[in-house]
């Protein structure tokens, strides 16, 4: 791949978000993937998005299913559901460049910690964003609401943040990634596995007593193992936070409702169940996030599909 290319892994919102991005900028965009229909509409159709003036613009990528088509990546992109991230790791490890760098913006935690030891420090770089995306059907998303991208310092993140910021994407850098990681991961723990349980856009859980008790409940348990773990989370009030995000984004859709409605793996897995595990290992007692883990598992399928 040449000094213009992007490897984008993944085919789902978030991965054809930032290729449509990115690819408008005018980089070479190869997304790399599993799920057949994703596929099949990319090699058709491109990718496409949706922008604010309801305009739908497509531009075109390369899509693979086998890394060997993608070998010699300097610059890539993890934006698959944190229960792809080990399939994705191997795949790196064969087409990633020994000069490459791979940023993951995923949600959840412990993602940079299995790419790190596929691909060692030196390859890895991780961030956060407050970017939503919407996928309307197989290759096509609607960017949901604008947002951020917060970075760690890796001394070779300079090209991939060049890219970000000519496909008009607002970067910042952060010395505590942790804190953002958990600040997020608060926020997610609290909002989407209630979305994808009742069926609701975001904001309809202020609307209702019980699920905003339990948004509460969900963002002070995870706030709590933060900081006994020693991390500072990037606000002071955890449930405000969380009810202004949800407020500000009412009419979205979680990543997470959107993998139950089309039947996909959530991340359940890495948000709430990995609040539990740290509450154990904190001595925190967690039985929100516990509930909410195990009813979203038993309403998914994950581990059944793979849709990235």
């Amino acid at each position: 791949m040449d000094t213009e290319s992007i490897l984008v892994m993944g085919t789902g919102a978030m991965a054809c978000l930032f290729s449509a991005r990115l690819a408008a900028a005018g980089a070479n965009i190869c997304m790399l993937g599993t799920w057949a229909d994703g596929l099949q509409a990319l090699r058709r159709d491109g990718v496409r998005i949706v922008e604010e003036d309801s305009q739908e613009h497509a531009f075109p990528v390369r899509a693979a299913d086998d890394p060997i088509e993608c070998t010699g990546a300097r610059l890539a992109m993890v934006l698959v559901k944190s229960w792809q991230t080990e399939r994705v790791a191997r795949q790196l490890k064969q087409c990633l460049a020994e000069d490459g760098l791979a940023l993951t913006l995923q949600n959840g935690i412990g993602n940079y910690e299995t790419l790190v030891a596929a691909l060692g420090t030196e390859r890895v770089a991780a961030g956060v964003t407050t970017l939503g995306a919407t996928l309307l059907q197989p290759g096509l998303v609607r960017q949901a609401g604008h947002g951020v991208i917060v970075l760690n310092g890796h001394p070779h993140l300079g090209p991939l943040v060049a890219w970000l910021r000519k496909a008009n994407c607002e970067v910042e850098f952060t010395t505590d990634l942790k804190s953002l990681i958990w600040g997020k991961l608060v926020v997610n723990a609290a909002i989407n596995p209630l979305t994808a349980l009742l069926g609701v856009p975001n904001g309809e859980l202020l609307n209702r007593g019980p699920a905003r008790a339990l948004l509460a409940g969900a963002a002070q348990e995870a706030a709590a193992v933060a900081v006994a773990q020693g991390i500072q989370l990037p606000y002071p009030d955890p449930v405000a936070t969380v009810e202004g995000v949800a407020a500000r984004t009412a009419q979205n859709r979680s990543s997470m409702l959107q993998d139950v409605r089309r039947g996909a793996p959530t991340e359940i897995d890495a948000i709430c169940g990995a609040i539990v595990r740290a509450g154990e290992q904190s001595g925190v007692p967690t039985p929100i996030n516990r509930a909410l883990w195990q009813l979203v598992s038993a309403l998914s399928v994950n581990g059944k599909l793979d849709k990235g």
